[in-house]
């Protein structure tokens, strides 16, 4: 099965949470599902199999409402290559400092 990478932003709307805290709860699921990633400061990406990554985001929005998000913004951005892996490493290593 190839990598794919998976952007994804969820913005919450809460009336009484604070939404950093709103947004670490979907981190924590994204980091506890074992594929490599990397939070940014506008999203979180994921690199692994399309299927995998689908069901932890799906996880990680679950998680901001069972917290006490009234409604959620979910932002995706994927890359998906037909025949190779797509790598964050490929994309980012030439720029780390």
């Amino acid at each position: 099965m190839k990598n794919i990478n998976l952007g994804i932003q969820i913005v919450p709307k809460s009336k009484d949470r604070d939404s950093y805290e709103l947004v670490d709860k979907a981190i924590a699921v994204i980091a506890a599902s074992g594929v490599k990633y990397e939070v940014t400061p506008f999203e979180t990406v994921m690199e692994g199999p399309e299927e995998k990554l689908m069901a932890i985001a799906k996880a990680a929005q679950d998680a901001v409402l069972t917290e006490g998000a009234e409604e959620i913004l979910v932002y995706y951005r994927m890359q998906i290559r037909s025949e190779k892996d797509v790598s964050m490493d490929e994309k980012t290593l030439p720029h780390k400092h």
